[in-house]
């Protein structure tokens, strides 16, 4: 029942419809029950009553009825299907305003297969449900109602006799729903896990290729197939416990009707007219039956899907939006970090991180990888919330910001480059999509991109592949520097924005960021030394913990970690890490 008033949330906005849709079924109905009469009446009255002259009156109101109850019918299923696509309309468009408010943590539990499976095949049996279902459950029940009313109208010891085994009916259908419930969501849970697969084998096709994993991925794609083949038989299984009973009992009506009815015209108790009449209203009590279990089919499968989709949409975001919009300074920039912990589950990632930083300061972080330098400036941008101390942008917490406001005042050029399959300029415009093209080549001069985008066939027109397919690792690297570019942001984080480019760009692009840096808070998370020897303080990071601080030149005073790393000439962290002890010890 919650999976149905959570649906009727959204179809209650087309109510009218909805209503006018079920007054139209209930006339069809009623209609349904008109010829079944006419075939009785021509029965006792033309053919033993010996009125020909009222059979061609009452084969012109049987065709009419069947014109009438056609078309009528016709008109609210095309009513409902227009319901269910509006109903689904706004359902997905909330699902997917439901996604994209969520935070990170939701997405690093949640497979993508699950997340896509929610969006197309459960939205599909949502919308079957709306279209096709609710309606043919009202038919099916009021032609059942009518049928009954008009069989005791006309002789009620046959209507009983008939209607005797309808209980037995109901409770194997009842049975049928119980039982069948169960496998339909293990079925959803089984189809998302087949869709994560086919979905990281897509996305991740060219590792698969350069592994020559083939085989063994199509092994891992066969196993969760079969399972998925597994899950529908088991479903099937029930049915073929149920299903024969259900037909049976539906087809024993029948041969009630025949033997009974028989015995009753033979004895004069009921005419002839009046056994055609019941022999033709004979489907109205079989066909409900029939289809009993297939609807029900049908509302389980809506249900199995509709608690998955409602889920998400009741899935709260964990990062709490604040209310600080405005009063706050026209350029912001000054940033905080106050005795920071956090964890994503039992260990903890950062400790104890404290430093602080002023607009027109560069600060430089590097660290072996694992050492929580992304994740402390995902904690600046409030991807994630600390566990205990706190972050400050401009003398507010940024829990206390509006996260809008507070991320619109800075850009982030993450590790992971996604760009988007639009063209180049669409990509560095993400942000400003009324940007000039001039804006758009003077941000890719200043990410030294704009060389390699004029020689490509349609320059800045070129049509980047799915994720950036197509362009080399030190491209996209430079095409998303100057995405974040034209955003002008008050603080800059470049987290590993240079490491697929040459040492000599890489050079260019440093000498552009001092020249845009004034006014800006600049983070610079590297590996390189090159990338921030020139920071006005650098962090040097391990194990979540700030080892070591300050300028390129007193860390190299104090000959720790940062020294042997700039001694080592690569300025690559793990390939430091892996040479031994002996250099760590020196810390």
């Amino acid at each position: 029942m919650q999976s149905l008033r959570w649906a009727w949330s959204y179809i209650r906005n087309y109510k009218v419809r909805l209503f006018l849709g079920l007054l139209l079924a209930l006339i069809v109905s009623a209609l349904n029950m008109l010829n079944p009469y006419l075939a009785g009446k021509i029965v006792d009255d033309v053919m033993y009553g010996q009125e020909k002259k009222l059979l061609w009156i009452f084969l012109g109101l049987m065709i009419g009825t069947t014109i009438i109850r056609t078309s009528v019918r016709y008109g609210y299923q095309i009513m409902f299907e227009k319901l269910s696509q509006n109903v689904i309309f706004k359902m997905r468009e909330n699902l997917y305003d439901r996604l994209l408010k969520l935070d990170f943590s939701y997405y690093d539990r949640t497979k993508t297969g699950d997340i896509m499976a929610r969006m197309t095949g459960d939205m599909e049996a949502i919308r079957h449900f709306t279209a096709w279902t609710i309606y043919m459950i009202f038919e099916n029940a009021t032609i059942l109602l009518f049928a009954v009313i008009f069989m005791f109208s006309i002789h009620p010891p046959l209507a009983l006799a008939i209607l005797a085994i309808t209980p037995i009916i109901g409770f194997f259908a009842y049975r049928l729903s119980n039982d069948v419930k169960p496998t339909f969501t293990e079925i959803r849970n089984q189809f998302a896990k087949l869709n994560s697969v086919v979905q990281e084998n897509i996305s991740g096709n060219r590792v698969v290729k350069a592994f020559a994993k083939e085989s063994y991925e199509i092994d891992k794609f066969t196993v969760e197939n079969k399972a998925f083949k597994e899950k529908n038989l088991n479903s099937a299984k029930v049915w073929e416990k149920y299903l024969p009973i259900l037909d049976s009992l539906a087809g024993v009506l029948t041969v009630v009707m025949i033997l009974a009815g028989g015995f009753m015209v033979i004895r004069g108790s009921l005419t002839m007219g009046e056994l055609v009449m019941f022999n033709s209203l004979i489907w109205a009590i079989n066909n409900p039956m029939r289809m009993a279990g297939w609807l029900i089919n049908d509302v389980q499968r809506f249900i199995a899907s509709a608690e998955k989709v409602e889920d998400l949409l009741l899935t709260n975001s964990q990062i709490i939006n604040g209310q600080v919009k405005n009063n706050i300074p026209e350029r912001i920039g000054t940033v905080e970090f106050n005795h920071v912990y956090f964890s994503y589950g039992e260990g903890m990632v950062l400790e104890d991180i404290g430093f602080k930083a002023s607009p027109g300061q560069t600060i430089g972080i590097i660290g072996p990888t694992g050492s929580g330098k992304s994740t402390l400036v995902n904690l600046l941008c409030r991807f994630y919330d600390t566990t205990n101390g706190e972050i400050k942008v401009s003398g507010v917490n940024v829990k206390d910001w509006d996260i809008h406001k507070l991320r619109a005042n800075m850009t982030m050029v993450m590790q992971d480059i996604f760009l988007f399959s639009d063209t180049i300029e669409g990509n560095i415009a993400y942000g400003n999509p009324n940007a000039s093209l001039e804006m758009v080549h003077t941000a890719a001069k200043m990410a030294e991109a704009h060389d390699f985008i004029n020689q490509m066939p349609e320059g800045y027109d070129t049509i980047v592949g799915e994720r950036g397919v197509g362009l080399s690792g030190g491209q996209k690297q430079r095409i998303a520097l100057a995405r974040a570019l034209m955003q002008d942001p008050a603080i800059l984080i470049l987290d590993d924005t240079t490491s697929s480019v040459d040492m000599e760009t890489e050079e260019k692009i440093q000498n552009t960021l001092k020249q845009i840096q004034e006014n800006k808070t600049c983070f610079i998370i590297a590996h390189r030394i090159s990338s921030v020897k020139d920071a006005d303080m650098i962090l040097v990071m391990e194990n979540g913990r700030i080892i070591e601080r300050g300028k390129h030149e007193e860390l190299l005073e104090q000959r720790g970690y940062y020294y042997n790393v700039y001694q080592n000439q690569y300025g690559n962290f793990d390939m430091h890490l892996m040479q031994g002890s002996e250099i760590i010890g020196t810390k």
